[in-house]
């Protein structure tokens, strides 16, 4: 027989550690940890540290698994397309030159806010309390 389902309720959110998302999610954003803000959140450029090395929160239980990527292709979509069609239509330059200028553009762009953005993800999780971040884990599950 199996243990009876956890349901979220208000009560059962309330009775929890209030967790700010907005704070979390800047924090995160800044590669600082979503708890204390103080700790490095990432040991190398992608690679989440293992524990914040000020308040000891743990981060082995994050999922941020392909939404980063996702969110910064989104962004940076949204910043080249119109401006490359705003640009097409209204001085029609050479296409040598608008690749010369899109594709780094895209390129330098995406890297600079993949870091920020997967940091934001996992501080979503961990205000959520998502993947692990939760004080009390429901029994027979194992770690991940």
């Amino acid at each position: 027989m199996s243990p009876a389902p956890k349901v979220w309720t208000r009560e059962t959110a309330a009775a929890g550690e209030k967790r700010d998302l907005w704070a979390a999610m800047k924090r995160g954003f800044r590669g600082r940890c979503p708890r204390c803000g103080e700790g490095r959140l990432f040991r190398a450029f992608l690679k989440v540290a293992d524990n914040c090395d000020k308040c000891g929160q743990d981060f082995s239980g994050h999922r941020a698994d392909d939404l980063p990527a996702y969110l910064v292709i989104v962004i940076v979509g949204h910043l080249v397309v119109p401006t490359a069609l705003l640009i097409e239509t209204d001085y029609s330059p050479p296409v040598w030159l608008q690749l010369a200028i899109y594709l780094p553009f895209t390129l330098i762009a995406s890297l600079a806010l993949l870091q920020p953005v997967k940091g934001a993800v996992v501080g979503l999780q961990w205000a959520l309390k998502m993947h692990g971040f939760d004080d009390s884990p429901p029994e027979g599950i194992p770690p991940v």
